[in-house]
């Protein structure tokens, strides 16, 4: 085995910077590799089957989930003042420099894959990223969520090194457990381990966003955004399994993307260059775009059960995990945005699934609700989306993504707040979970109505419509939604049994205001200041 100084590379620019990085002795430097050569490298190694339609079936052992108990940030002098250290946990700057240190040991002897990529459509935010992972999959995964770079001379502004095999020690590196995804902001550096499961690259990059863009005065957004033919932007805040990804693959609208967007002066971005779709119970006659892309070659097909013989996906198999996922290039969905960018949005929609069944389908926020509703982020925890979730939670992340959020939630409001009031913003919240009772009693909204309530807030029917306002929440709630049964307008008679109705109402009501209570009355101050 050689030190990669002399090893017989092809590419001399890339060993001299992974050398300057701090690695050595690497057995094979796979470098920007294309879907092709990835695929069969992945296939080779028996890190993948391929199914009969040419997709990729990845499984992930234990990790089926994201982290967040095993998730930390480096506190410095500088973070130490910027971090909301109330959601985030600390790594001290030893820790993480032991973690490095070891790190780069374990990749001594290995195969590492490096793909360099581009974060954020808009290029006064391009952020250049630098993935170095151990699984070939894992290196295509990443080559659909981000943009290949075409640069002649790229320079990394974030670092991602991924090693599933590495197990953290808590006692040297200040983890709780074997599995560490730990950012340090300072240095620019993300180091994932113990964890197979390809989401927590995505999200690291996400979380760097959260950090850098609001000093840009831009607001890095948990959300899917898609764009009508006149230009009219609208975008879907909301949680894992909510519906972001489904609701704005649309196909009489221009898809900008389906998770991570930043909102700047000249208009919204794609972060990503991909999508990273829920794959549980998937159908190609609800979801035929989503359908159509897990056939397409090289799509990944996260923790999907596939038939050893046959090749076929079996997408209502839930036997591994609820959060089944397919991960793909946008270019796969046919009515994508070449330029993953559109015009400052005017409709918002808040996307929730309640748990408890007592929130309406549709309603229209004003701006104080809206703000509200924003820092809540109110919805189930879906089963899967995080490791130990097996039924659906009800729970609050604020700006609905406080898993991401290095910073307070102040910090993020405030931006909504002033692009809203300057762009005459309308915001409606979108309720796709349980009508009729709480889970396991009641029954999810059905897709097509949701579909129904969606094309009347895009199409401008509720623009003058009636309403009456909900008794427990405040809410303006339509009466009357062309193709929407009537009776789903009001929950309350949905329920066989109203005073149980009544208590669920009061309970998810009054966990708002716990939620929001050190939150609010910021929240509102801000608003008004940017009016």
């Amino acid at each position: 085995m050689t030190d990669p100084t002399s090893a017989p590379l092809d590419h001399p620019k890339i060993r001299a910077e992974l050398v300057a990085f701090g690695f050595s002795w690497l057995k094979n430097i796979s470098w920007n590799e294309d879907e092709v050569a990835l695929a069969a490298k992945a296939l080779a190694e028996g890190e993948v089957q391929q199914t009969s339609t040419g997709a990729l079936a990845a499984t992930t052992g234990s990790h089926t989930g994201r982290s967040p108990k095993d998730k930390y940030i480096v506190m410095d002098d500088s973070t130490a003042r910027s971090v909301w250290w109330d959601q985030n946990r600390p790594m001290s700057t030893k820790h993480f420099e032991n973690l490095k240190a070891d790190f780069l040991n374990h990749a001594r002897l290995r195969n590492v894959f490096v793909q360099d990529l581009e974060a954020c459509a808009d290029q006064a935010h391009l952020l250049n990223t630098r993935v170095i992972t151990e699984f070939a999959w894992h290196s295509l995964f990443m080559r659909h969520l981000l943009k290949p770079s075409t640069q002649s001379n790229f320079i990394s502004g974030l670092t991602i090194i991924d090693l599933p095999s590495f197990k953290a020690d808590p006692a040297r590196h200040g983890t709780s457990s074997e599995t560490v995804i730990a950012i340090d902001f300072a240095s620019k550096t993300v180091l994932i381990g113990g964890t197979a499961y390809a989401g927590e690259m995505k999200k690291a990059v996400f979380t760097y966003l959260n950090y850098v863009l609001p000093e840009a005065g831009v607001l890095p957004m948990h959300c899917s955004a898609n764009v009508s033919p006149g230009g009219d932007t609208a975008i879907f805040f909301g949680l894992s399994g909510t519906g972001k990804t489904t609701l704005s693959a649309n196909p009489s609208r221009t898809l900008i993307g389906d998770d991570e967007h930043g909102w700047a002066e000249a208009g919204v971005f794609n972060m990503e260059n991909g999508c990273y779709a829920k794959a549980i119970k998937l159908s190609a006659e609800a979801e035929p775009d989503i359908f159509a892309a897990t056939k397409k070659s090289h799509t990944i097909l996260e923790n999907v059960v596939v038939d050893h013989l046959t090749g076929e996906p079996d997408f209502n198999d839930g036997s591994l995990t609820e959060n089944t996922r397919a991960a793909y290039p946008l270019s796969a969905i046919t009515n994508a945005s070449t330029t993953r960018k559109g015009p400052a949005p005017k409709t918002i929609i808040m996307l929730c699934a309640d748990a408890f069944g007592v929130l309406p389908p549709l309603a229209k926020l004003n701006a104080e609700q809206a703000m509200d509703m924003y820092l809540a982020g109110y919805t189930a925890k879906l089963a899967g989306t995080e490791r130990g979730v097996k039924q659906p939670e009800a729970t609050f992340s604020a700006c609905f993504g406080a898993p991401f959020l290095p910073r307070h939630p102040k910090v993020y409001a405030a931006l909504l707040g002033k692009l809203m009031a300057k762009h005459n913003a309308r915001c409606f919240l979108l309720n796709t979970g349980w009508i009729g009772g709480a889970y396991g009693t009641g029954s999810r909204i059905k897709l097509s109505q949701t579909r129904a309530m969606l094309a009347a807030i895009l199409s401008g029917q509720l623009d003058n419509a009636s309403y009456r306002i909900d008794e427990n929440f405040g809410f303006s709630v339509p009466l009357e939604i062309s193709g929407v049964d009537l009776a789903l307008m009001n929950p309350r008679d949905c329920w066989s049994d109203a005073v149980a109705y009544d208590e669920a109402a009061y309970k998810l009501s009054s966990m708002f205001e716990v939620s929001l209570k050190n939150l609010k009355s910021m929240a509102i101050k801000e608003l008004h200041a940017a009016e």
